[in-house]
């Protein structure tokens, strides 16, 4: 399966953030905690240049604790500050703009001995669609000043949103990459809901997510339908939840696209616990 989505207004994106980035001082690059890799887009190092920046691993409440602090730690040895956030409830988010303003003293020091009057932080917040990132400056904000969604793409513009005094936000449509090298980062992206479903095949993401977690997480899988063992084939294992969960046609056959939407729906819902798709080991060498 060859995953692709490019929407146009995402090309434009890139461009109104290359010309925008003069006006920036700093960048919250957001990620998804449970796949921080897979979702930060490869172009944005290029893009956003030598500005300062922090990592902002979102929906970390979804993610495994443990794997989450393995993520900052990996950051930090490369000089990228990063925290565990989680928009939604607001989890980690006043930590951001103390950050930032540690971050940027020296610039606004410099600055002040100018004799340029004080002035909020201007900071560019980017990420790949369905991150969160109109989630996160509403809730900065303290009121709704973007449109919010859990499908991917509703983002289209860009605006400048004032958080209090101390900071500004430039929201920016999500920058998705033109094509995925790796169908593994398709996979995962999938998994995790960053991609439209209207254009995956499903019962391939559920093979792909019944895998990891035979491996992974096999105890979780065991305890959500009432399984003794997990079997070898991945078949096998669609028809016990399948038949566990009265996934069936008439006959008494499997019905694999129910099952598949039950079980992407219920690791999408947590209803199988805070699990992450990737962990720092996979990534040291690269």
């Amino acid at each position: 399966m060859t995953i692709q989505w490019f929407p146009g207004h995402m090309a434009k994106a890139r461009r109104q953030v290359t010309e925008k980035l003069k006006l920036i001082d700093i960048v919250f690059e957001l990620v998804d905690a449970r796949i921080p890799m897979s979702s930060r887009n490869p172009m944005i190092d290029e893009i956003i240049s030598s500005k300062p920046r922090i990592v902002l691993l979102n929906k970390a409440d979804k993610a495994d604790d443990s794997i989450t602090k393995q993520w900052i730690e990996y950051f930090k040895e490369k000089d990228i500050p990063a925290l565990a956030i989680d928009a939604h409830t607001g989890t980690g988010l006043k930590q951001i703009t103390t950050l930032a303003k540690t971050l940027l003293k020296e610039k606004f020091d410099k600055m002040a001995a100018k004799g340029i009057k004080p002035r909020a932080i201007r900071a560019l917040i980017i990420g790949i669609p369905n991150v969160g990132k109109s989630t996160l400056i509403n809730r900065l904000a303290k009121k709704n000043i973007t449109k919010t969604g859990d499908r991917p793409g509703v983002t289209t513009a860009q605006q400048w949103v004032k958080v209090g005094k101390e900071l500004e936000l430039l929201d920016t449509p999500g920058i998705l990459w033109p094509k995925f090298e790796d169908q593994l980062v398709g996979f995962k992206l999938a998994t995790t809901g960053a991609i439209k479903d209207t254009i995956l095949n499903l019962q391939e993401i559920t093979v792909f997510a019944l895998n990891f977690l035979k491996e992974h997480y096999p105890n979780r899988l065991k305890d959500r339908y009432n399984l003794d063992e997990l079997p070898e084939e991945i078949v096998d294992l669609f028809d016990e939840i399948g038949k566990r969960r009265g996934c069936m046609m008439p006959g008494g056959y499997i019905d694999y696209d129910k099952t598949s939407e039950l079980v992407v729906r219920e690791i999408r819902s947590d209803k199988l616990g805070r699990i992450s798709f990737e962990n720092p080991g996979q990534f040291i060498e690269q």
